[in-house]
């Protein structure tokens, strides 16, 4: 199935909330349905995301249903945006899953790094070395691609309602010469000048630290402003993507997030520390060989 013919972030939601309203109601599927005077299998559908429900479809249901009028009001405006396209749509070709949209409607986004500078904050030149030594098989007009989708994605963080950004980088990624010294220099300060936003934070955790809470891998948390969304982590590997949603691990994740922050240099330690780093690729690209 193709990413664009796939449920959207916000046609899950709505699917999950949809089930969620006729269980706190009491009502089983088939009394639902026979309520509605659907078949099982159309509601089936709609709570598994696997039809999207036209508007008054979803007004039905929320009336047989009952509850709060507010939570009635929040479903309705998510049923009327399902079809709403943002600007990764332009980039369905080589884009998959759905991380971006999650990124992009995300109030807060935490991140710990423990192998590479995250995509919101890379320079062209470190995201298309990345890009290259991740896709060697791919022709270079898909790289390209790639990262013409990469560098749109780092609007999110200069829009009038940008999120909070919150970064833990290894120190070790900092000393990873992704591109080689150059381009590791000017991603370095790209770093630095980003840290001064008042919406991005980036800390670093030091090899001299030992062992820490992040030892177990990377992830991503990520925060919604509705009632109604709930927190996701993602996780990203060979495996391919992770979207993990159930409270208890979602509640885990954060705290562990605390953790790292807690056992992380100060975001003023953590500048000065990273403008070092980039200061000692500059001499080493401008020394002789």
């Amino acid at each position: 199935m193709s990413n664009a013919q796939s449920p959207t972030v916000r046609h899950r939601r709505l699917a999950r909330q949809l089930r969620q309203q006729r269980e706190k109601a009491g009502l089983t599927m088939e009394r639902a349905a026979a309520a509605l005077g659907w078949s099982r299998p159309k509601l089936l559908r709609f709570e598994t995301a696997k039809t999207r429900p036209r508007p008054s479809d979803v007004e039905e249901m929320l009336d047989l249903y009952g509850g709060d009028e507010a939570v009635k009001l929040a479903l309705m405006q998510l049923a009327r945006d399902i079809r709403k396209r943002g600007w990764w749509s332009a980039f369905n070709d080589v884009l998959t899953g759905s991380f971006a949209e999650l990124e992009d409607d995300a109030t807060e986004i935490r991140s710990w790094q423990v192998q590479f500078i995250p995509g919101l904050l890379q320079t062209s030149d470190y995201a298309l070395a990345l890009i290259r030594i991740l896709s060697p098989e791919a022709p270079e007009d898909v790289l390209l691609r790639r990262l013409q989708a990469r560098m749109a994605r780092r609007a999110i963080l200069e829009r009038e309602n940008a999120p909070t950004f919150t970064v833990v980088l290894d120190e070790a990624v900092l000393r990873r010469a992704v591109g080689g010294p150059q381009v590791m220099a000017r991603q370095l300060e790209a770093l630095v000048n980003a840290a001064a936003k008042p919406n991005v934070s980036i800390r670093v955790m030091p090899i001299s630290v030992g062992e820490h809470a992040g030892m177990d891998g990377p992830f991503v948390a990520l925060s919604f402003a509705g009632e109604l969304d709930q927190d996701v982590v993602y996780l990203e590997g060979m495996g391919g993507e992770v979207y993990v949603e159930e409270v208890g691990q979602v509640t885990r994740c954060n705290v562990r997030f605390d953790r790292i922050c807690e056992q992380a240099l100060a975001e003023e330690d953590s500048v000065a520390l990273i403008a070092d780093i980039a200061e000692e690729y500059q001499r080493s690209h401008e020394s002789p060989r």
